[in-house]
Protein backbone atom coordinates (compact mmCIF):
# COMPACT_ATOMS: atom_id res chain seq x y z
CA UNK A 1 0.00 0.00 0.00
CA UNK A 2 1.22 3.49 -0.89
CA UNK A 3 0.39 6.80 0.77
CA UNK A 4 -0.37 10.16 -0.79
CA UNK A 5 -1.18 13.76 0.04
CA UNK A 6 -3.17 15.78 -2.49
CA UNK A 7 -2.14 19.38 -1.75
CA UNK A 8 -4.91 21.70 -2.93
CA UNK A 9 -6.12 25.22 -2.24
CA UNK A 10 -6.58 28.61 -3.92
CA UNK A 11 -3.80 30.19 -5.94
CA UNK A 12 -1.25 31.89 -3.69
CA UNK A 13 -2.14 29.87 -0.60
CA UNK A 14 1.41 28.49 -0.30
CA UNK A 15 1.06 24.97 -1.67
CA UNK A 16 4.50 24.76 -3.29
CA UNK A 17 6.14 26.39 -0.26
CA UNK A 18 4.40 23.81 1.95
CA UNK A 19 5.68 20.96 -0.25
CA UNK A 20 9.21 22.35 -0.16
CA UNK A 21 9.19 22.79 3.63
CA UNK A 22 7.70 19.34 4.10
CA UNK A 23 10.44 17.80 1.96
CA UNK A 24 13.17 19.60 3.92
CA UNK A 25 11.60 18.56 7.23
CA UNK A 26 11.41 14.91 6.18
CA UNK A 27 14.97 15.00 4.83
CA UNK A 28 16.16 16.34 8.20
CA UNK A 29 14.30 13.65 10.14
CA UNK A 30 15.47 10.84 7.87
CA UNK A 31 12.08 10.19 6.29
CA UNK A 32 11.62 9.70 2.55
CA UNK A 33 8.85 11.42 0.61
CA UNK A 34 8.49 12.09 -3.12
CA UNK A 35 7.03 15.36 -4.45
CA UNK A 36 4.95 15.19 -7.64
CA UNK A 37 4.27 18.32 -9.70
CA UNK A 38 0.73 18.38 -11.11
CA UNK A 39 0.87 22.03 -12.20
CA UNK A 40 1.57 22.28 -15.95
CA UNK A 41 2.33 26.00 -15.52
CA UNK A 42 5.01 25.57 -12.83
CA UNK A 43 8.52 26.73 -13.65
CA UNK A 44 10.77 26.80 -10.59
CA UNK A 45 10.94 24.27 -7.74
CA UNK A 46 12.57 24.32 -4.32
CA UNK A 47 12.32 20.54 -4.09
CA UNK A 48 13.37 17.56 -6.25
CA UNK A 49 10.51 16.66 -8.59
CA UNK A 50 9.86 12.91 -8.63
CA UNK A 51 7.10 12.99 -11.28
CA UNK A 52 6.35 16.02 -13.46
CA UNK A 53 3.13 16.54 -15.44
CA UNK A 54 5.09 18.79 -17.82
CA UNK A 55 6.69 15.66 -19.24
CA UNK A 56 3.19 14.77 -20.43
CA UNK A 57 1.89 18.24 -21.31
CA UNK A 58 2.81 21.85 -20.57
CA UNK A 59 0.70 24.98 -20.32
CA UNK A 60 2.83 27.03 -22.71
CA UNK A 61 2.59 24.41 -25.46
CA UNK A 62 -1.21 24.25 -25.14
CA UNK A 63 -1.58 28.05 -25.18
CA UNK A 64 0.60 28.32 -28.27
CA UNK A 65 -0.95 25.43 -30.19
CA UNK A 66 -4.62 26.07 -29.42
CA UNK A 67 -4.62 29.82 -28.79
CA UNK A 68 -6.12 29.42 -25.30
CA UNK A 69 -5.73 31.69 -22.31
CA UNK A 70 -4.02 30.51 -19.09
CA UNK A 71 -7.18 29.19 -17.39
CA UNK A 72 -8.56 27.46 -20.46
CA UNK A 73 -5.16 25.95 -21.22
CA UNK A 74 -4.83 24.63 -17.67
CA UNK A 75 -8.23 22.96 -17.84
CA UNK A 76 -7.18 21.40 -21.16
CA UNK A 77 -3.98 20.07 -19.52
CA UNK A 78 -5.86 18.54 -16.60
CA UNK A 79 -8.38 16.89 -18.94
CA UNK A 80 -5.45 15.52 -20.94
CA UNK A 81 -3.98 14.11 -17.71
CA UNK A 82 -7.36 12.54 -16.95
CA UNK A 83 -7.32 10.84 -20.36
CA UNK A 84 -3.81 9.46 -19.74
CA UNK A 85 -4.20 8.07 -16.23
CA UNK A 86 -4.01 4.45 -17.36
CA UNK A 87 -0.95 5.00 -19.51
CA UNK A 88 1.30 7.84 -18.37
CA UNK A 89 0.46 7.98 -14.66
CA UNK A 90 0.34 4.22 -14.15
CA UNK A 91 3.74 3.90 -15.82
CA UNK A 92 5.20 6.63 -13.58
CA UNK A 93 3.77 5.05 -10.43
CA UNK A 94 5.46 1.74 -11.26
CA UNK A 95 8.74 3.34 -10.15
CA UNK A 96 7.51 3.49 -6.57
CA UNK A 97 7.32 0.55 -4.22
CA UNK A 98 4.94 -0.33 -1.42
CA UNK A 99 4.93 2.11 1.49
CA UNK A 100 6.24 4.97 -0.68
CA UNK A 101 4.85 8.36 0.29
CA UNK A 102 3.90 10.77 -2.52
CA UNK A 103 2.93 14.43 -2.17
CA UNK A 104 1.03 15.88 -5.15
CA UNK A 105 1.49 19.63 -5.63
CA UNK A 106 -1.68 20.70 -7.47
CA UNK A 107 -2.65 23.81 -9.46
CA UNK A 108 -4.59 26.55 -7.69
CA UNK A 109 -7.64 26.85 -9.95
CA UNK A 110 -10.50 26.38 -7.51
CA UNK A 111 -12.80 24.72 -10.04
CA UNK A 112 -10.47 21.70 -10.13
CA UNK A 113 -11.48 20.73 -6.61
CA UNK A 114 -14.96 22.23 -6.43
CA UNK A 115 -16.89 20.84 -9.43
CA UNK A 116 -14.65 19.74 -12.35
CA UNK A 117 -14.15 15.92 -12.15
CA UNK A 118 -10.49 15.78 -13.26
CA UNK A 119 -8.95 15.63 -9.76
CA UNK A 120 -11.69 13.35 -8.45
CA UNK A 121 -10.97 10.85 -11.22
CA UNK A 122 -7.24 11.26 -10.54
CA UNK A 123 -7.82 10.38 -6.88
CA UNK A 124 -9.93 7.35 -7.76
CA UNK A 125 -7.11 6.13 -10.02
CA UNK A 126 -4.64 6.42 -7.12
CA UNK A 127 -7.01 4.49 -4.89
CA UNK A 128 -7.30 1.72 -7.48
CA UNK A 129 -3.50 1.56 -7.38
CA UNK A 130 -3.82 0.88 -3.64
CA UNK A 131 -2.86 4.33 -2.37
CA UNK A 132 -4.32 5.79 0.81
CA UNK A 133 -4.98 9.42 -0.10
CA UNK A 134 -5.59 12.49 2.07
CA UNK A 135 -6.63 15.92 0.77
CA UNK A 136 -4.57 18.72 2.31
CA UNK A 137 -6.42 21.99 1.79
CA UNK A 138 -4.32 25.14 2.30
CA UNK A 139 -5.92 28.50 3.00
CA UNK A 140 -3.95 31.70 3.52
CA UNK A 141 -4.38 32.73 7.17
CA UNK A 142 -4.39 36.38 6.09
CA UNK A 143 -7.89 35.82 4.71
CA UNK A 144 -9.36 34.38 7.92
CA UNK A 145 -9.42 37.62 9.90
CA UNK A 146 -13.15 38.30 10.10
CA UNK A 147 -16.36 36.33 10.10
CA UNK A 148 -17.26 36.75 6.41
CA UNK A 149 -13.83 35.55 5.27
CA UNK A 150 -13.98 32.69 7.78
CA UNK A 151 -17.35 31.47 6.45
CA UNK A 152 -16.13 31.85 2.87
CA UNK A 153 -13.04 29.75 3.67
CA UNK A 154 -15.19 27.09 5.36
CA UNK A 155 -17.53 26.83 2.39
CA UNK A 156 -14.64 26.62 -0.08
CA UNK A 157 -13.07 23.82 1.95
CA UNK A 158 -16.41 22.03 2.32
CA UNK A 159 -16.92 22.18 -1.44
CA UNK A 160 -13.58 20.39 -1.94
CA UNK A 161 -14.45 17.82 0.75
CA UNK A 162 -17.75 16.97 -0.95
CA UNK A 163 -16.22 16.82 -4.43
CA UNK A 164 -13.19 14.66 -3.59
CA UNK A 165 -14.70 12.47 -0.84
CA UNK A 166 -11.35 12.03 0.91
CA UNK A 167 -10.02 12.26 4.45
CA UNK A 168 -9.40 15.97 4.75
CA UNK A 169 -6.98 18.21 6.68
CA UNK A 170 -7.46 21.98 6.46
CA UNK A 171 -4.34 24.07 7.04
CA UNK A 172 -4.06 27.79 7.74
CA UNK A 173 -0.84 28.61 5.92
CA UNK A 174 1.49 31.62 6.25
CA UNK A 175 0.97 31.92 10.00
CA UNK A 176 4.47 33.42 10.19
CA UNK A 177 3.12 36.50 8.36
CA UNK A 178 0.23 37.12 10.76
CA UNK A 179 0.97 40.12 12.98
CA UNK A 180 -2.07 39.76 15.25
CA UNK A 181 -2.41 36.08 16.11
CA UNK A 182 -5.62 36.77 18.05
CA UNK A 183 -7.38 37.63 14.77
CA UNK A 184 -6.79 34.03 13.68
CA UNK A 185 -7.12 32.20 16.99
CA UNK A 186 -10.66 33.50 17.51
CA UNK A 187 -11.70 31.41 14.49
CA UNK A 188 -9.83 28.19 15.31
CA UNK A 189 -12.34 27.39 18.08
CA UNK A 190 -15.15 29.84 17.25
CA UNK A 191 -18.17 30.54 19.43
CA UNK A 192 -21.23 30.00 17.18
CA UNK A 193 -23.40 32.66 18.82
CA UNK A 194 -20.61 35.22 18.41
CA UNK A 195 -20.12 34.23 14.77
CA UNK A 196 -23.82 34.57 14.03
CA UNK A 197 -24.03 37.96 15.74
CA UNK A 198 -21.04 39.27 13.77
CA UNK A 199 -22.38 37.86 10.50
CA UNK A 200 -25.79 39.47 11.02
CA UNK A 201 -24.12 42.80 11.70
CA UNK A 202 -22.18 42.59 8.42
CA UNK A 203 -25.13 41.59 6.24
CA UNK A 204 -28.67 42.76 5.63
CA UNK A 205 -31.66 41.39 7.58
CA UNK A 206 -32.82 39.38 4.55
CA UNK A 207 -29.79 37.11 5.03
CA UNK A 208 -30.40 36.20 8.69
CA UNK A 209 -31.91 32.77 7.97
CA UNK A 210 -29.08 31.96 5.57
CA UNK A 211 -26.53 33.15 8.13
CA UNK A 212 -27.99 30.88 10.80
CA UNK A 213 -28.00 27.90 8.45
CA UNK A 214 -24.34 28.49 7.58
CA UNK A 215 -23.28 28.86 11.21
CA UNK A 216 -25.25 25.74 12.17
CA UNK A 217 -23.51 23.80 9.39
CA UNK A 218 -20.07 24.87 10.63
CA UNK A 219 -20.91 24.29 14.30
CA UNK A 220 -23.29 21.34 14.64
CA UNK A 221 -21.67 19.06 12.10
CA UNK A 222 -18.05 20.10 12.86
CA UNK A 223 -17.28 19.46 9.22
CA UNK A 224 -14.61 22.14 8.85
CA UNK A 225 -11.75 22.93 11.20
CA UNK A 226 -8.33 24.45 10.57
CA UNK A 227 -4.83 23.57 11.76
CA UNK A 228 -2.42 26.55 11.85
CA UNK A 229 0.96 26.07 10.17
CA UNK A 230 4.03 28.19 10.94
CA UNK A 231 6.84 27.05 8.64
CA UNK A 232 9.44 28.67 10.91
CA UNK A 233 8.74 26.04 13.54
CA UNK A 234 9.68 22.39 13.03
CA UNK A 235 7.18 21.44 15.74
CA UNK A 236 4.35 23.03 13.72
CA UNK A 237 5.32 21.12 10.56
CA UNK A 238 5.61 17.89 12.54
CA UNK A 239 2.18 18.39 14.12
CA UNK A 240 0.52 18.98 10.74
CA UNK A 241 2.29 15.95 9.28
CA UNK A 242 1.15 13.79 12.19
CA UNK A 243 -2.46 14.84 11.56
CA UNK A 244 -2.17 13.85 7.91
CA UNK A 245 -0.37 10.57 8.70
CA UNK A 246 -3.18 9.68 11.08
CA UNK A 247 -5.76 10.26 8.33
CA UNK A 248 -4.07 7.88 5.91
CA UNK A 249 -2.92 5.42 8.61
CA UNK A 250 0.73 5.92 7.68
CA UNK A 251 3.13 4.08 9.98
CA UNK A 252 0.51 1.90 11.67
CA UNK A 253 1.88 -1.28 10.09
CA UNK A 254 5.39 -0.32 11.11
CA UNK A 255 4.29 0.15 14.72
CA UNK A 256 2.81 -3.34 14.77
CA UNK A 257 5.95 -4.90 13.31
CA UNK A 258 8.17 -3.21 15.89
CA UNK A 259 5.93 -4.40 18.70
CA UNK A 260 5.97 -7.99 17.44
CA UNK A 261 9.76 -7.90 17.11
CA UNK A 262 10.17 -6.69 20.69
CA UNK A 263 7.89 -9.46 21.96
CA UNK A 264 9.96 -12.08 20.12
CA UNK A 265 13.14 -10.79 21.70
CA UNK A 266 11.58 -10.94 25.15
CA UNK A 267 10.72 -14.59 24.59
CA UNK A 268 14.35 -15.36 23.68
Amino acid sequence: MGYAQLVIGPAGSGKSTYCSSLFQHCETTGRTIHIVNLDPAAENFDYPVAIDIRELISLDDVMEEYGLGPNGALMFCMEHLEENLDEWLSEELENYMEDDYLVFDCPGQIELFSHVPALKNFVEHLQRKNFNVCAVYLLDSQFITDVTKFISGCMSSLSAMIQLELPHVNILSKMDLVTRKRDIEDYLTPEPTTLLSELNQRMGPQFQKLNKALIDLVDEYSMVSFVPLDLRKESSIQYVLSQIDNCIQYGEDADVKIKDFDEDEDED
